[in-house]
């Protein structure tokens, strides 16, 4: 038997995918968006960029960017126990209203 793959991009077939209409690359402003500190953002993971992909457990979830750390941001999300500090591309993030 082959042993089961267990990476980080394991069992997202569902999670990751696309509608027909949304395929492709993304338009090239989702690369340059821009959040200020203490904006609310939800994670949205663009499949087809895997550089600053956070892990599938955070998609969708809403969090607050706390600090811009290279091109990407740190976003504080809050789960049931506990907060954790998401390190995530632009692309892979949308503003909240």
């Amino acid at each position: 038997m082959v042993k089961r793959s267990k990476g980080i991009m394991a069992n997202t077939r569902q999670t990751l995918k696309k509608k027909p209409s949304e395929r492709g690359m993304p338009p090239i402003t989702d690369y340059l968006k821009h959040f200020e500190i203490g904006e609310k953002a939800n994670i949205v993971i663009e499949s087809s960029s895997q550089k600053g992909q956070p892990h599938r457990r955070f998609q969708g979830l809403v969090g607050t960017i706390v600090e811009r750390r290279g091109r990407a941001y740190v976003v504080r999300v809050q789960l049931p126990r506990s907060y954790k500090d998401v390190i995530a591309r632009p692309e892979h993030l949308k503003r909240v209203g």
